[in-house]
């Protein structure tokens, strides 16, 4: 997907389980800061990449439909550590 906009829309929709990127502190950016405010509305589970909250300090976004398919994003990434 080429806009990080609608690539979390679609999680927020419910058309895609899930988005995941490495990267600095996302909240604030333009390309993903309505994204991952639609995702929470959407009652999404969002973190950073490591599994904290995402904002100051964080490192990348791991964004899921739900709670199981957020655990085995998590299992997949911290393995690859």
């Amino acid at each position: 997907v080429v806009s990080t906009t609608l690539a979390l829309a679609w999680v927020a929709a419910g058309k895609r389980a899930a988005y995941v990127t490495d990267g600095g502190d996302l909240s604030g950016s333009v390309h993903f800061a309505a994204g991952i405010a639609l995702c929470r509305a959407a009652g999404c589970v969002v973190t950073g990449i490591d599994g904290a909250p995402v904002g100051q300090g964080g490192q990348g976004l791991v964004v899921a439909a739900d709670a199981e398919t957020h655990r085995l994003l998590m299992t997949m990434v911290r393995s690859r550590e």
